[in-house]
């Protein structure tokens, strides 16, 4: 199951370590028949699909997994003038401008571009990142639960402050978590610039609960997810994702007819995942076809099933199992990228002093 703790902003610089998987070619990038790919700890992809790849290509792809996105990103930025591999996997639309500000990544237009939404592409003028997913930050609900208490669950972010929902809802930390971040976005794009931070205080009146991270928040506090379930988990409403859903229906031991868990369909904010040719890579020919390869058909039908996340590309098909389970927000929050980069480290600094403080 895509973990997704995948996008979370750390701010732990240069504490993790980087571990190796895929080829066992340790000469990495120095190698030109090798591809370094550094990635989040939910990078997956088939390995057949993997295999076409270097099969066509001649490459053989190597890959770093630098734990969260948020610690993957600033471990790359710490790292830029030697780089640990020739491209880079994960970083979202909540932390591009960090990484574009930091001079990441080199520009490359990719090869099927013309295939990508407008909406998706975030840096179209320099293509200095190439869109490669998407999916939306929403409010998970425990369906068990509700039935049981006959309660209605939630469905906007006004809900989630009435007292029926109190003590019901737990989220991840703004400051060291992606969706976390992305749900605090969320309600400043509902509430503006002025307004977010008396939501926030009647959430924290309400009962909300604060965590680290999505895995802790998920497999631990959240009582609708299987894990949570065996973790002794007693909060029915968690910060997660639209696609977390489809998950619990397809790993579940004994499949289930319906998802146990529901989305709050008016809690979602817009997640865009990007990969950029790192600076100074060693392989540069290598990476670009790489990144290429990221907006071929066959890796963007692949990656629903794989990280539960969208395919950019139009007409790249999704899994029945995805749409029906996990279909994609209607009509989610955004925020422009030049919002974000001007707002995001004061509105985290706020939050952080208004709700752990």
């Amino acid at each position: 199951m895509h973990t997704k703790t995948l996008v979370a902003a750390a701010v732990g610089l240069g504490l993790l370590t980087l571990s190796a998987c895929g080829s066992t070619d340790t000469k990495g990038s120095a190698d030109s028949k090798t591809v370094t790919l550094v990635s989040h700890d939910s990078w997956a992809v088939s390995k057949n699909v993997l295999k076409d790849f270097e099969k066509q290509s001649g490459y053989k792809v190597r890959v770093l997994k630098g734990g969260d996105a948020g610690q993957a990103v600033n471990k790359a930025i710490l790292t830029k003038d030697n780089p640990q591999g020739d491209v880079f996997f994960g970083v979202d639309n909540t932390l591009l401008s960090r990484a574009l500000d930091n001079g990441l990544f080199q520009p490359y237009e990719a090869k099927g571009l013309g295939t990508v939404g407008a909406a998706y592409q975030l840096d179209q003028d320099k293509h200095r990142v190439t869109p490669i997913d998407y999916g939306d930050i929403c409010v998970n609900y425990d369906k068990a639960y509700f039935g049981e208490h006959k309660l209605t669950p939630p469905q906007t972010f006004a809900d989630l402050a009435k007292p029926a929902y109190k003590n019901l809802l737990v989220t991840e930390n703004a400051a060291t978590s992606s969706p976390g971040l992305g749900f605090l976005l969320g309600s400043a794009a509902q509430y503006g610039d002025n307004g977010w931070q008396g939501y926030w205080q009647k959430l924290k009146a309400n009962g909300v609960k604060v965590v680290d991270g999505w895995e802790q928040a998920y497999y631990q506090e959240f009582s609708g997810s299987s894990e949570g379930k065996k973790a002794g988990g007693d909060r029915p409403l968690v910060v997660s994702y639209a696609s977390s859903p489809p998950a619990e229906v397809i790993y579940a031991k004994k499949r289930p007819s319906t998802a146990p868990t529901g989305v709050a369909t008016g809690t979602c904010f817009r997640q865009i995942e990007f990969a950029g040719l790192l600076s100074n890579a060693k392989n540069t020919k290598g990476g670009k076809a790489f990144i290429d390869f990221l907006l071929s058909k066959e890796f963007q039908q692949d990656m629903p099933l794989n990280m539960f996340v969208y395919p950019v590309v139009k007409g790249a098909a999704v899994p029945a199992d995805f749409t029906k389970y996990g279909p994609a927000a209607k009509d989610p929050e955004t925020m422009a990228p030049a919002k974000i980069a001007a707002n995001r480290d004061q509105w985290v600094k706020s939050w952080t002093s208004l709700v752990l403080k």
